[in-house]
């Protein structure tokens, strides 16, 4: 970034408060916010009111050694124990998990039976040589068999390394080899749009490249032709056969590691982020009752997928820890029909629905009719994951699946993070569409340029958070110098996540995604968030990508391109109006440069848009990787009419 601040051209005048109902019965008010000023306290009391000890800390932070910060180190505790065994007692025939199967089959685990699966299977990791530091890598779809594995890794000390289901052989082989894990857990074959994904096909690509790895379990799942080589691998069901449900849980130091997740879509070596146990689970329980405002007969849907963050923290640990009966949908939001998601909500009575706004601009490009189909009157409360949402895609939330009586919770945080960071508390903080709105309890967060000095109110800078947080990231796998020079170089004592944030006049945050992604238009820092945010605004467009790409007279000129809602034309006409639209929006300076209609956007398999090949498009640049693609045949369809556009 050229200058020290972005341009704040994008201004939202709506606000929801909470209705008075929900806020007299929410998990927290506003006092809150008080309560948690001596955030290490705070913490500390969360931490011994949530948890289930074996020996209780006594200090909540030590930061003798920053960045390396450790939080609660001389408790002990399991967090397999946490979630199934403290429960037994109470809500032990309580439904864990509604889960889904694309086929159309079901499963209902309860608590009891989910603990018995996972001690069977910790048993199993231990007759195969397992226990406390191993590593043990899992790349599966989503099946009842993800959460027990890592919950049985969790319970005999093991570290487990989840690896999205849909990554190619080369990037699992990567992640091994990284954490030189011994055994791998996989499928037969996942189920995603009425078709199987060979998983062990590509688990044996990667494992021939990785010598660390032992023994691989195969789950049959999608009863595909799957090779076994003898010796090597063996059957879930076989090695289940016999085993005792009795496993004694592992006395873990609460730093000692739990998980390593690698981050995707960058370049080079993947970053193996570190999480521990004490503060990851006191920071993932508090956020996931106080934000979602969880009550004993919620049935809560968070609609991620398990291989990435988001299901780790709150379709997995935090979730089971508070005792809650989650749904888990194998398949795709539009299999077999467009209606799919809508129909499970309504099967189950779901109340609380946690998603991505790129599935919200996709459910909005499908059509209003299909979540109309459906009875979604069970919805209490809904939330948005994975980038900054634009406003009318909030709106579109808020009105047609939300019918006007839901808040919505709007979150930011990251894969380093490990837990929610900047959030509405649904029953203490009026909501304004497209912002997170304030730092979550005990979380410090704020604006700054580019020496670090904070941005005054209103205005616009890099995301800094200013303190230490429970379920922050310890390090990267193997490489504490990495960890050091990627999250805490940039400004001094503060962790600095990479992206760009504004804050309005009453100081709420408006998260502007990557700070790589800020354009510089003839001398202005222009967020791609508030760009794409006017172009979704216009009642034709179901989603939208900006980036900037050079140009001779302003540096760089603004790039966009728009999926459509059904009905509409990408004509002549409608470009020009897509243009005047975002000049009468945001202001002249933000109008597109040029504008390319796309029947879809370049996205990762986690949703995100991938800016990078976009700009590679448009620039006539050779494409970057496209391995990490949920839809790579795009990204040529997009190039030619990119190539159309520019011969016109």
């Amino acid at each position: 970034m050229a200058d020290t601040t972005l341009e704040n051209l994008l201004s939202e005048d709506r606000v929801f408060p909470p209705s008075e109902d929900f806020a007299a019965a929410a998990n927290a008010g506003p006092e809150i916010y008080d309560e948690s000023a001596d955030w290490e306290s705070w913490w500390m009391k969360q931490a011994l009111e949530r948890i289930t000890w074996f020996q209780e800390p006594t200090v909540a932070l030590n930061s003798d050694n920053p960045p390396f910060y450790k939080w609660f180190e001389d408790g002990k505790l399991n967090l397999s124990y946490n979630c199934l065994d403290r429960h037994l007692d109470t809500i032990g025939d309580k439904v864990a998990y509604h889960w889904i199967g694309e086929p159309g089959d079901t499963r209902d685990i309860t608590y009891r039976e989910l603990y018995e699966e996972v001690t069977k299977f910790a048993n199993v990791l231990k007759s195969l040589g397992i226990g406390k530091g191993d590593r043990v890598a899992v790349y599966m779809g989503m099946v009842p068999e993800l959460p027990i594995t890592m919950l049985a890794c969790a319970r005999i000390g093991a570290i487990h390394s989840v690896v999205f289901g849909g990554f190619s052989s080369d990037s699992l082989a990567d992640r091994i080899q990284d954490a030189e894990a011994k055994v791998l857990v996989t499928q037969d074959g996942s189920w995603r749009k009425g078709s199987v994904f060979p998983l062990k096909e590509h688990a044996d690509v990667s494992v021939a490249a990785s010598p660390s790895i032992e023994h691989v379990v195969v789950v049959e799942r999608a009863k595909n032709d799957a090779p076994m080589t003898e010796g090597r691998d063996l059957w879930w069901h076989d090695l289940m056969e016999g085993q005792s449900t009795v496993c004694e849980p592992e006395v873990m130091d609460a730093e000692d590691i739990l998980y390593i997740l690698y981050t995707s879509g960058t370049t080079g070596k993947p970053k193996g982020i570190v999480h521990t146990q004490a503060g990851y689970l006191t920071g993932i329980m508090t956020t996931h009752s106080l934000v979602f405002d969880i009550k004993d007969d919620d049935v809560y849907w968070c609609g991620a997928d398990i291989g990435w963050v988001t299901g780790h923290s709150y379709i997995v640990y935090g979730p089971l820890a508070n005792g809650v009966t989650g749904v888990m949908y194998e398949g795709a939001p539009d299999a077999p029909k467009k209606d799919r998601l809508w129909q499970i909500i309504e099967d189950h009575k779901v109340t609380i629905f946690y998603t991505a706004p790129t599935a919200i601009r996709a459910f909005m490009k499908w059509g209003d009719e299909y979540p109309a189909m459906h009875d979604l009157s069970s919805l209490r409360l809904l939330g948005t994951v994975g980038e900054p949402i634009n406003p009318e895609a909030w709106m579109w939330y808020n009105e047609h699946i939300g019918h006007g009586n839901c808040p919505i919770v709007d979150t930011w945080w990251q894969t380093e993070t490990g837990m929610i960071m900047i959030t509405p508390l649904p029953g203490a903080v009026p909501t304004k569409p497209g912002s997170a709105t304030f730092p979550f309890p005990g979380v410090g967060a704020t604006a700054v340029d580019e020496d670090g000095n904070e941005v005054p109110k209103p205005g616009g800078g890099f995301l800094a958070i200013t303190h230490p947080w429970p379920a922050m990231l310890r390090t990267i796998y193997g490489d504490d110098r990495r960890y050091v020079d990627t999250y805490w170089s940039r400004f001094p004592g503060m962790y600095f996540p990479g992206d760009g944030v504004k804050r309005d006049e009453d100081g709420y945050f408006w998260l502007l995604g990557r700070v790589d992604d800020i354009m510089l238009i003839a001398g202005h820092n222009i967020s791609t968030t508030e760009v794409e945010s006017a172009l979704v605004s216009h009642p034709a467009v179901a989603e939208s990508a900006v980036v900037g790409r050079k140009d001779p007279v302003t540096g760089q000129a603004i790039a966009a391109f728009v999926t459509l809602r059904g009905g509409f034309v990408g004509d002549e006409a409608l470009l020009q109006e897509l243009r005047n639209h975002v000049a009468e929006t945001i202001g002249p300076i933000a109008k597109p440069k040029s504008i390319v209609f796309t029947a879809d956007l370049p996205k990762t398999r986690s949703g995100k848009i991938m800016r990078r090949l976009l700009k590679d498009i448009s620039e006539e640049r050779q494409l970057g990787d496209v391995t990490t693609l949920a839809n790579a045949d795009i990204v040529a369809e997009i190039a030619a009419e990119s190539a159309a556009n520019a011969q016109d």
